[in-house]
C-alpha cells in the first residue's frame, strides 16, 4: 500500500527540520524565514520494525525489506490561506493526495526562532490551521453542490450518494467542526474518500518540543495533548531538533545518544508508529532465503487482499494462505518447529489477517 502523511504547521514550527530528521537527509532547507518550503518535498521512511530482525535471522534471509510510508513536507499555511494567503493554494493542492495529516504545533519559546503571528500559542495555531482546512473544503463543496443537486434531481444514483455524504460533511463545517467528525457508515467510506476533504483526513498532532522536554513533554504540549483527547485524536511529543542529530548517528550511536537523554526510543519511532495507528494499519511477514518482508494491510483484511497486496494476481487465484504466528514463528525456531508442534496453519479466503502473521500464499492463475 502507497501511504502518505503530509506535515502541516504554520511557518517555522519545525516542520522542515522534522521531515529532515524522518528521511534523513536535508533535502527540505530548514531556514529561519516563512516560505523556505516553496516545493512540496516528499520522503519515503521505513516503519520501525524490529520484529524483521528475529524472522531473518531464523529464515537465513539474505535481505531485509520493511514496510515504508511517505511523508510530504509541503510549505508554511499562514492565515487566510484559503483564499489564497501566502502560498495557500499550493499549499493546499499539496495535501489532497494525501492519506493524513501530521500537523506540526510549536510547543518550545525561542527568541532566535521568529514566530509568523508574533506569539508562541500551539492551541492557536491549531485552530489557525484547521480553520483554513475548513474553509477551503466548504468552499470546494459549496461549488460542487449545484451540479449534484441537478444531477441527483434527474435520477442519477451516484449523484445523489454523493450529494448525501456533501451535506454530511457541510452541516459539520458549518458547526465550526473539522469533516472527519461527521458520522460515516462503512458502506460509504470509498465514495467519502472520494470527495477528497481535507478536513476528512485522519490527523496526528505533533508537538515539536525544546530538547530539555523531549522526554515528558512540557505546558504547552499538555494543552496540545488534552485538545487531541478532546477532539478522539492522537498526539506525539517530539524534538525535531533532537530528531535531526539522532539521524545523522549509526545505530549503535543512536542507542548510547538516547540513553544520555533519558529516552527509549526515538521520538521518530514513535510517530511513525502513530501515524501507522490512526490509518488504521497492521503488518504481515512473508521470510525466507531470499528476504524477510514487511506488508502493510488495513486492520481487518482478509487473507485474498492481504495477498493482493503483493500482487493483484495473488488475489484472483487465491487458494489458500499457509500462516504462522510471530510468536510461534520465533519461538519455535520456524516453519518447521512450527509444523511439528501444529502451529502451522491453513487458512482460507475468510481468514482475517492478524498483526504479525507469517504468511505464504497459494495461488493459482
Amino acid at each position: 500500500m502507497a501511504l502518505k502523511v503530509a506535515i502541516v504547521g504554520l511557518p517555522n514550527v519545525g516542520k522542515s527540520t522534522l521531515f529532515n530528521a524522518l528521511t534523513q537527509t536535508a533535502a527540505a532547507q530548514a531556514a529561519n524565514y516563512p516560505f523556505c518550503t516553496i516545493e512540496p518535498n516528499v520522503g519515503e521512511v521505513a516503519v520501525p520494525e524490529p520484529r524483521l530482525e528475529a524472522l531473518a535471522r531464523i529464515a537465513k534471509s539474505k535481505e531485509i525489506i520493511p514496510a515504508r510510508i511517505t511523508f510530504v513536507d509541503v510549505a508554511g499555511l499562514v492565515r487566510g490561506a484559503a483564499s489564497g494567503e501566502g502560498l495557500g493554494n499550493q499549499f493546499l493542492a499539496n495535501i489532497r493526495d494525501c492519506d493524513a495529516t501530521a500537523l506540526v504545533a510549536r510547543c518550545f519559546a525561542d527568541g532566535d526562532v521568529t514566530h509568523v503571528e508574533g506569539r508562541i500559542d500551539p492551541l492557536a495555531d491549531l485552530d489557525i490551521i484547521e480553520t483554513e482546512l475548513m474553509l477551503a473544503d466548504l468552499e470546494s463543496l459549496e461549488r460542487r453542490m449545484p451540479a449534484l443537486e441537478k444531477r441527483a434531481k434527474g435520477g442519477d444514483k451516484e449523484s445523489a450518494a454523493t450529494l448525501r455524504l456533501a451535506s454530511l460533511a457541510l452541516e459539520a463545517l458549518g458547526a465550526g467542526r473539522p469533516a472527519r467528525s461527521a458520522s460515516i457508515s462503512e458502506d460509504d467510506a470509498k465514495a467519502w474518500r472520494m470527495l477528497q476533504l481535507l478536513t476528512s483526513k485522519p490527523a496526528l498532532y505533533v508537538c515539536n518540543v525544546d530538547e530539555e522536554s523531549a522526554g515528558s513533554g512540557n505546558a504547552l504540549s499538555d494543552q496540545v495533548i488534552a485538545r487531541a483527547a478532546r477532539d478522539k485524536a492522537k498526539a506525539v511529543v517530539i524534538s525535531a531538533k533532537i530528531e535531526s542529530e539522532i539521524a545523522m548517528l549509526d545505530a549503535a550511536e543512536r542507542g548510547e545518544f538516547l540513553e544520555t537523554l533519558g529516552l527509549h526510543e526515538a521520538g521518530l519511532d514513535r510517530l511513525i508508529r502513530e501515524a501507522y495507528a490512526l490509518l488504521g494499519l497492521q503488518t504481515y511477514f512473508t521470510a525466507g532465503p531470499k528476504e524477510a518482508r514487511a506488508w502493510t494491510i488495513p486492520v481487518g483484511a482478509t487473507a485474498p487482499q492481504a495477498a493482493g497486496v503483493i500482487h493483484t494476481d495473488f488475489e484472483k487465484g487465491f487458494i489458500r494462505a499457509e500462516t504462522i504466528a510471530f510468536e510461534d514463528y520465533v519461538g519455535l525456531g520456524g516453519e518447521a518447529g512450527a509444523r511439528e508442534a501444529g502451529k502451522f496453519r491453513s487458512e482460507g479466503k475468510e481468514y482475517i489477517v492478524r498483526d504479525g502473521d507469517v504468511m505464504n500464499f497459494r495461488f493459482n492463475v
